[in-house]
């Protein structure tokens, strides 16, 4: 018998910038940098509990934006 897995039902929504918007971050697994534009939370239907936060950020001055799991950026520093 194969035993599966069920992904719980879950909800998406907006959440709360980990940086104030304006702010510039960096996304340390790709190393490029931008600023905040939104957070998409996905948590479970059931018990409301946060399976993950992924940041939408874009490059300073515009362009594409691209997504970033929010533990992934952070503040960016003069080294950046």
């Amino acid at each position: 018998m194969e035993l599966t897995h069920e992904k719980p039902p879950t909800l998406l929504s907006h959440g709360k910038l980990p940086y104030p918007k304006g702010t510039f971050v960096v996304d340390d697994r790709t190393g490029r940098r931008g600023e905040p534009q939104g957070v998409i939370e996905e948590r479970t239907k059931e018990d409301d509990k946060l399976i993950s936060r992924t940041a939408c950020l874009r490059p300073r001055g515009g362009g594409v934006e691209w997504e970033a799991p929010s533990n992934r950026i952070r503040l960016a520093d003069d080294n950046d």
